[in-house]
């Protein structure tokens, strides 16, 4: 799944490296989720019985990379949440129904936001991981030149 050659092979050190890397490839995946949440946060139907924008949701699950034999973080399913959503009352809105309501996305942008920092920061903390786990294996081989 991961190609771990360079940093030699099936040791601790290279599963830490894929782990990290395959968690860092999840956050991305929810970081690009959130911002498509937020750019649709307003997005309505374009009439009275369209439906609007629905707020997407990543899952993720636990895998074992084959090569290395790591646990790594795989994207699951890219799923619509559930809840409803919100109305406004604009009669003048193309998609108003009858009573001159709009269905509004079920996007809050605080949550969006709050994801967004929650992703950025699991991805850092992985990045960390992944230089430390790099550091040492940079260390080791000097170790074993000399």
């Amino acid at each position: 799944m991961y190609d771990i050659s360079p940093i030699g092979g099936t040791g601790p050190l290279a599963q830490s490296m894929v782990t990290a890397a395959s968690a860092m490839r999840a956050e991305a995946l929810r970081l690009r989720v959130v911002s498509e949440n937020l750019a649709n946060a307003n997005s309505t139907g374009s009439g009275p019985n369209d439906l609007p924008y629905q707020r997407k949701l990543v899952t993720f699950q636990d895998a074992v990379d084959q090569g290395s034999g790591a646990s790594v973080v795989e994207p699951g399913a890219i799923t619509l949440d559930p809840s409803p959503f919100r109305t406004v009352y604009d009669p003048s809105h193309p998609a108003a129904d009858a009573n001159g309501y709009v269905k509004m996305p079920n996007v809050n942008e605080l949550v969006e936001v709050a994801d967004m920092r929650e992703a950025q920061r699991s991805y850092e903390a992985n990045l960390a991981a992944l230089n430390e786990a790099r550091t040492m294996v940079g260390k080791t081989l000097d170790i074993l030149k000399a």
